[in-house]
């Protein structure tokens, strides 16, 4: 395990995928040029990572088709198909969940460890979001009448996966739950007929999954915009306020909060969380094109300093930076605003160390 400064700059999840790795991720075999083109990506990825200062690192989630269907490569009983509604490819489960044989994230993960100089971070998807974005009653009925007996169904695989993580020494391992931030926006919560009981059963399927895991440090990404930046989709609104309660039953130790919406920089929610949790603030806008500065970095942790002590604060980006497996987003673009992020850590450091 290594040691993170005062003020870690870090990553949430994905990097842009260059036309190479999407479509090697579309390929059903891979031969060893395959395998050997992806080795080399994933030693690029991590390598502008570190080059850009960042103290915790990731492989870009380059190996995964989706970051919600990597489940498929985790348990049997899912179909690959094409979303109706939207016409975009669609992981949805069919039949009851079945064990592949574990190792498919702890494989990245390893790599990763292997060449990574700086901490690393994997992420999963949380049961709950996996629920509500692969289950579909007309498709998956038969198997699971009821979502929530599919979300339970997939706690089992997810945590085989942690156990060999934890094995292997990675520092963080982040739960993505953009779907329990979601109860912050009242059209959302007006939709279901119990918002608090839904978002309870996230939470609890959370604490399932993380249960008894001692040697790792667990962290929860919060997120109600990723698709908003990229496919123009509905940009969700609201403070923390309405979650706090479930937020502070989670049994992690880190969340990993959006800072840049207007509403997610709320500092009555942030002060009201538990005080042992440590706070990811994404203080790095990841829209596409919105440029960003160390000064401009910096002065939005210092707004965060006025309620949080300096020893609780992370530095990330708001959101990953390539919504969807075949987003396009300027690499260069991540790069400087990485580069920025890894410069404010510093200039915070000196100020506040």
């Amino acid at each position: 395990m290594k040691t993170l400064p005062l003020f870690p700059a870090s990553i949430v999840g994905s990097i842009p995928r260059p036309l190479v790795i999407r479509e090697l991720i579309e390929k059903p075999a891979w031969d060893e040029t395959d395998r050997n083109t992806m080795d080399a990506a994933i030693r690029f990825v991590v390598a502008l990572q570190e080059r850009a200062g960042l103290d915790v690192v990731n492989d870009g989630e380059w190996r995964r088709r989706s970051y919600i269907g990597v489940i498929a490569e985790l348990a049997h009983g899912f179909t690959l198909e094409v979303n109706p509604a939207d016409g975009r490819p669609w992981t949805v489960v069919t039949e009851k969940l079945t064990p592949k044989a574990a190792g498919f994230v702890a494989a990245e993960a390893k790599f990763v460890k292997e060449i990574a100089r700086v901490a690393t971070k994997i992420t999963l998807p949380a049961p709950a979001l996996l629920g509500e974005r692969l289950w579909d009653k007309g498709r998956s009925g038969k198997a699971y009448p009821k979502r929530e007996d599919f979300v339970r169904d997939c706690v089992a695989p997810l945590r085989a996966e942690i156990a060999l993580l934890e094995d292997m020494g990675v520092e963080i391992v982040q739960i993505d739950d953009p779907h329990l931030c979601l109860f912050v926006d009242p059209d959302v919560r007006r939709s279901y007929e119990d918002p608090d009981r839904a978002a309870d059963f996230a939470v609890e399927m959370i604490n399932e999954t993380v249960k008894g895991f001692d040697g790792i440090k667990f962290a929860v990404h919060l997120c109600r915009r990723a698709g908003a930046r990229v496919r123009g989709e509905k940009h969700h609104a609201g403070t923390y306020g309405p979650i706090l309660n479930q937020l502070n039953k989670l049994k992690v130790q880190h969340l990993t909060m959006e800072f840049t919406a207007a509403g997610a920089d709320d500092l009555e929610s942030l002060s009201r969380l538990r005080e042992d949790f440590e706070l990811g603030l994404g203080v790095v806008d990841v829209t596409p094109g919105a440029p960003e500065a160390a000064a401009l970095i910096v002065s939005r942790v210092e707004r965060a300093l006025t309620r949080i002590d300096k020893k609780r604060i992370t530095l990330n980006p708001d959101c990953g930076f390539a919504p969807g497996s075949a987003a396009k987003v300027d690499t260069d673009e991540v790069y400087l605003k990485l580069k920025a992020e890894a410069e404010a850590a510093r200039i915070l450091r000196a100020k506040y160390a």
